[in-house]
């Protein structure tokens, strides 16, 4: 039997429901069982791909092209998972879902209400989706976690919540638990300290549970420290005996992956700063997997990763007229960064100033990566000062341009918002042996990665740039889309059409990121000598005090970067 474990929220939303899901994920996978995950979000959209980032963090993207919760990121970077579009599951999805039965008659006539309709549609998406393989292996999960949204007492919820009361006794007790999150203020529980045990005694009489039911979850120094927190205290032991589900006993690798990380997390002493030139800086779940993709990579060579912000309006000439003091304070910036990065976007709200950023990575040869938006802009800025297109530009920002060297997609619906864009998993060729990003991925012929975008380089106009040292080194698979572009004599200048960030793991860094830190760190030369390889020091280090045994010192080791 499936089993399942429903977390959920109170007090206020963002207490980190999503991390306690992950964490109890990755420790029950460390045992040896195999674990999906469900998102489920009470609003009343279908998907979240027409948030602004500002409403919701990041719209993250899967394999199928599915537009979700950026929690969704989190399930699999910490269980190395692939999940799809309806592993995320929206009030929006299931009252459409209910009205197309209505109207095609399956309800016979009758009235259709919250309970049971609403409710039971709930329970059969859950029971349906849970049963879909999520691991390489293809095998069916034998346990589901399931994140509910929100706060409870939310009224959005409240279909949700009661169709979970059902549901638990559809399934029967031994296959269903529940992880409820709150808060204790310091003046499963979140808290600044460790709880003493009189306040989880108290919290356990007033909660109706047994005092090994209440979980501390106090701040630590990293989030890859929340799994081994949850399985210090126990949690692993009481959900094999609640559930009665057959875990090993056999020593927990992958845990011990996780201890050896968080060690050489807290002991980094060499510091990498990257400047990160967006238009939604004030709230960094707008670029939670950008962030995520370089802390792994940071990681990686043992380096302790610091992110500039940067408000690309603020680099803009017009900025120096208004308001000089952010003019000048973005410029120092970007100027003491070791690396620039210019991730994806849309509007052309500050993409002038964007432009200005990777103008001065190019000219000051700093390390730069350009990602979807990012590689755009990169080639609008090469048009105009190197080929000397004065006016090179995005027909997403000037539809009038002499140069429209980035020009809008044959898919792109311009009547609907929603679900038009070119989403989700894609392969692109390497066309060049003596690609930069082509040795990152392992000597790669080709690599599937995410794609979220109305807009491509106009591949009519391609030779002009490739004359001038503008290299096209990765296309799609018809050789028409600009995938990958590389700068002649610069120590790193990569632009992607894709996300790599959507894919990148705590264990193996996405090499377009591993790439960039690699060139601020001032190692990519050495790392691309040595066969892109990390030294022992980076992947490994016996002064962490861990206790691991030699003979699984290997199973520690960041792997070559491949292309999976």
């Amino acid at each position: 039997m499936m089993k399942y474990i429903l977390v959920t929220g109170g007090v206020i939303s963002g207490i980190g429901k999503g991390i306690i899901a992950s964490s109890v994920g990755t420790i029950l996978k460390s045992c040896g069982l195999h674990v999906t995950a469900i998102k489920i979000d009470p609003y009343i959209n279908i998907d979240a791909g027409t948030f602004s980032p500002y409403e919701h963090g990041e719209v993250f993207v899967l394999d199928d092209g599915g537009e979700v919760d950026l929690d969704l990121g989190n399930y699999e970077r910490f269980l190395d998972i692939r999940l799809t579009r309806d592993n995320n599951l929206t009030t929006g999805k299931i009252y459409q879902s209910v009205i197309n039965k209505e109207r095609r008659g399956d309800y016979l006539g009758k009235t259709v209400q919250v309970v049971p309709h609403i409710t039971d549609a709930i329970q059969e998406w859950v029971v349906k989706q849970a049963k879909v393989p999520v691991d390489d292996d293809d095998l069916e999960p034998q346990v589901c976690v399931i994140e509910l949204g929100g706060t409870v007492g939310d009224i959005e919820s409240m279909p949700f919540i009661e169709a979970f009361r059902q549901f638990q006794f559809k399934v029967k007790r031994e296959n269903f638990c529940n992880i409820h999150v709150s808060l204790i203020p310091q003046i499963m529980c979140r808290c600044s300290a460790v709880l003493e045990n009189s306040v989880k005694e108290k919290i356990s009489m007033f909660c109706h549970v047994e005092p090994e039911q209440v979980i501390c979850v106090h701040d630590v120094s990293s989030i890859y420290r929340v799994p081994l927190l949850l399985e210090d205290q126990g949690v692993v032991s009481y959900l094999s005996r609640r559930l009665n589900m057959p875990i090993e006993t056999r020593p927990r690798k992958m845990l011990t992956k996780w201890k050896e990380m968080s060690d050489r997390s807290d002991r980094l002493l060499e510091h990498c700063s990257i400047a990160l030139v967006g238009k939604y800086t004030k709230f960094s779940d707008s670029y939670a997997s950008v962030i995520k993709a370089l802390e792994h990579s940071a990681l990686a060579i043992s380096h302790k990763l610091e992110v500039k912000y940067i408000d690309s309006a603020y680099l803009e000439p017009s900025t120096l007229q208004e308001e000089p003091v952010k003019y000048h304070e973005a410029w120092q910036k970007l100027c003491s960064a070791d690396g620039v990065l210019v991730p994806g976007g849309f509007g052309v709200r500050g993409t002038e100033g964007k432009i200005q950023a990777i103008n001065w990575a190019r000219k000051q040869k700093k390390p730069f990566l350009g990602v979807c938006l990012g590689m755009q802009l990169a080639v609008c800025e090469f048009g105009r000062n190197v080929l000397g297109w004065k006016d090179a530009n995005s027909t997403e920002f000037d539809p009038d341009t002499k140069h429209p060297v980035v020009i809008d997609m044959p898919e792109h619906n311009p009547g609907q918002m929603g679900g038009t864009m070119r989403l989700g998993k894609r392969r692109t060729i390497f066309k060049s042996n003596n690609s930069v990003l082509r040795k990152l991925y392992g000597d790669a012929e080709y690599v599937d990665e995410r794609h979220r975008h109305r807009f491509e380089v106009n591949p009519d106009l391609k030779s002009h740039f490739e004359e001038k040292g503008f290299r096209f080194v990765g296309q799609d698979v018809e050789g028409e889309r600009m995938e990958v572009i590389e700068l002649d004599d610069h120590p790193y200048f990569v632009g992607v059409q894709y996300h790599p960030e959507f894919t990148s793991r705590p264990i193996n860094p996405s090499p377009p990121y591993l790439g960039l830190l690699l060139a601020a760190a001032g190692k990519l030369q050495s790392y691309l000598q040595k066969g892109c390889r990390l030294s022992p020091r980076d992947t490994y280090s016996d002064r962490s005090g861990s206790s691991t045994p030699d003979s699984e010192i290997s199973e520690l080791k960041l792997p070559s970067i491949s292309s999976d």
